[in-house]
Formats: C-alpha cells, structure tokens, sequence
C-alpha cells in the first residue's frame, strides 16, 4: 500500500459500498477497526524504535533537552495519514485480507 495515495482527511464513504464485501456494515466496522488497530501497533513499534536512539541515560524530568531529530521524526509520523484512513483504503482497493470464523472452526477451540 503506498501511504502517499491515502487522504488525510476524513471523506464520505458510501456505506453500501462499504458493505459489498461483507454483506453486513458492523462486520466491516469490526474488519477495519482490526486492521487499523494493527497499523497502529506497527506505527508505534517503528516510531519507538527510532526514538529509543536518542535515548540518554542521563535524562531525568528536571532535565529536557529538545533534539531537532526526535522533533523531525515525530512530526513526519503526525503528517502520516491516520491508521484507520489506511485501512479503509487498503479496504477498498481489495488490498485487505480478512475471513469469517465458522461455528465449526470455533468448537474446534
């Protein structure tokens, strides 16, 4: 998925449109909020891991110090767009796996 076609601002959606995959609107809803919350998860992994470089061992809370990197990293994930604009995109460009549970595969469990 290139993050660069996604908007970044919210826009009105067909919710019938929405629903042909599915058959049923509150199951898409709960198949975006899953692959959101994962592009969430994925997005906060990554920023931590860049931010842990500039970690000081030094640092307490009286003492702050404002690194022009740290700033710029955290600025290029704010311009991101929002994890669940991702998922509604990868949604509706068939890019989103996804399948139903069966009973038969739940009372297997």
């Amino acid at each position: 998925m290139d993050i660069k076609k996604v908007p970044t601002n919210t826009i009105t959606r067909d919710t019938r449109d929405m629903v042909k995959e599915t058959g049923n609107l509150y199951e898409t809803v709960v198949v975006l909020s899953k692959r959101a919350n994962q592009i969430s998860l994925a997005e906060k992994k990554e920023i931590t891991r860049k931010l842990e470089e500039f970690k000081n061992e030094r640092d307490n809370m009286d003492e702050v110090f404002e690194n022009k990197e740290q700033i710029e990293i955290s600025k290029y994930y704010e311009r991101q767009p929002k994890p669940d604009l991702i998922a509604i995109s990868e949604f509706q460009n068939n890019e989103l796996y996804f399948r139903k549970a069966h009973s038969s595969d739940l009372e297997k469990k």
